[in-house]
């Protein structure tokens, strides 16, 4: 049988290379934004099976993409986790702000997330054969500022305030989120994916010894523990706008693959990272949004940068609901050469 493209791109530099987009199930297709109005709020479209189910497949049968990505939402296991969450209209995630673990525990985490559980086992079966599994989960810090804060903040103050102020009880929510995500991640794997990604979203926001602590060791103890589980399935490691050594990172965290954020120097980190380490990004996702030649000028550019490495073509952030498909299907032929650059 032959290999699926996205696999055999991890193992051999392609001619032409494989192709997902983070967020490709979202509000820029009108067929998700039909079932969202139907399933009646969005913790309720990521808890029903048969519908996350369509939403995830809802891109694949539009656009071809090589991946799907699971349809889910990183604060998932918070509220597994017993931690109160909604969603505001209009406004995005809402959560009872915590200054530590005290009231959450582990032991409803698995009952608590078996629809989405059985969402992947659906899909391992309903995706095309071609098509690659992607399961995902959000690193501790990224799902931990929400956590304290409560919401998204610009500059994650809250969460650095209490890691820097209390770092013990700030530690013993990163611990949990270690503990809870090790087992989610495997029980995707059991379920059908394939390959599972860790988005590290506010990775920006910390440097030097608190990027080591809150960031880096967090990931590398994730991915030791699913290894140390027997599970071997490739991690996508993506430490958005980090400011670190990124062959440093790569090399303690473990992951396989390094997802690189609209402004990482492609050409450095192309150059400095080892040949088996495959690269993932890193379009823009406004330049997504304007199309047109400037669309074409950075495909060409990001696929002559990488051009000698092994590569997954992305875009450096999730894809905005302000998005025309018809951008995303141009992107995807221009990328695998049905149309010319």
């Amino acid at each position: 049988m032959t290999q699926k493209p996205f696999l055999q791109a991890l193992t051999e530099k392609q001619a032409r290379p494989p192709i997902w987009l983070m967020r490709q199930a979202g509000r820029y297709l009108p067929e998700y934004r039909a079932v969202r109005a139907d399933a009646g709020g969005f913790l309720d479209l990521c808890y029903n099976p048969k519908l996350a189910e369509e939403v995830t497949l809802q891109p694949i049968r539009r656009f071809g993409f090589d991946a799907s990505i699971l349809f889910a939402d990183i604060l998932l296991i918070p509220e597994a986790l017993g931690q109160k969450l909604w969603f505001e209209t209009g406004e995005g995630p809402r959560l009872e702000p915590i200054n530590s673990a005290a009231g959450l525990q582990l032991g409803g985490v698995k009952s608590h997330l078996a629809p989405v559980i059985e969402t992947v086992s659906r899909l391992s079966v309903s995706l095309p054969s071609e098509t690659t599994l992607i399961g995902f989960a959000g690193a501790p810090w990224t799902v931990a500022s929400y956590m304290v804060a409560g919401r998204g903040t610009p500059d994650q103050a809250p969460a650095r305030l209490l890691a820097d102020t209390r770092p013990q009880d700030f530690q013993s929510i990163i611990d949990l989120l270690v503990e809870a995500t090790i087992d989610y991640l495997a029980a995707q794997v059991d379920a059908g994916a394939e390959v599972l990604q860790l988005f590290e979203s506010w990775a920006g926001s910390l440097s030097g010894a608190a990027f080591e602590r809150w960031c880096l060791a967090p990931v590398a103890a994730i991915i030791s523990g699913l290894r140390a589980r027997g599970v071997t399935v490739p991690i996508i490691g993506f430490p958005r706008a980090a400011d670190c050594d990124m062959a440093d990172y790569v090399a303690r965290t473990g992951c396989q693959i390094l997802g690189l954020d609209t402004g990482a120097d492609r050409k450095a980190i192309a150059q400095s990272l080892p040949s088996d380490i495959v690269l993932q990004g890193n379009l823009d996702p406004q330049v997504l949004v304007r199309g047109g030649d400037e669309l074409r000028r950075d495909i060409a550019s990001i696929m002559e940068d990488f051009s000698a490495r092994k590569f997954i073509f992305n875009l450096g952030h999730g894809i905005v609901p302000q998005t025309p498909p018809a951008h995303v299907a141009e992107l995807v032929a221009l990328v695998r050469g049905e149309k010319d650059l």
